[in-house]
């Protein structure tokens, strides 16, 4: 794993991308977060979850963690249309059944998808050129 202090490198592409950010509460229970940490390693994670992903054209996710407090980035195509994604990706294979297991270390409730749990932020502050 990266340390922070060091950085992390960003994935360049072709085009422009935008960039979607989104905020989440853990419940504060160290061992739940352990297991939530788990879960998203490349070993344990859900395939499933990741072809969903990928197919309704999110480019890259990351989710950063302080806490119990999780930050997610999202970068897609200019074109990308956020509500029509996420309304397609609650229907793909295993996804809702991924989102109730995880709601059991999030602050959430039974049966909501991936975009009523996870809130976007709005941008406050761009260090302008």
């Amino acid at each position: 794993m990266d340390m922070p202090m060091q950085g992390y490198k960003v994935r360049q592409y072709d085009e422009p991308v935008k960039r979607y950010c989104q905020t989440l509460d853990l419940r504060d229970n160290l061992d739940l977060i352990k297991e939530y940490r788990r879960l998203h390693s490349q070993e344990a994670i859900w395939p499933e979850v990741i072809a969903g992903i990928r197919e309704v054209g999110i480019l890259e996710m990351e989710i950063y963690i302080l806490g119990t407090r999780l930050f997610m980035i999202v970068e897609t195509p200019l074109d990308f249309d956020w509500e029509k994604a996420m309304s397609r990706l609650a229907t793909l294979p295993r996804q809702q059944e991924w989102e109730d297991h995880v709601r059991l270390y999030q602050m959430a409730g039974l049966g909501t998808t991936s975009s009523q749990k996870w809130r976007l932020m709005e941008r406050m502050f761009y260090l302008y050129d």
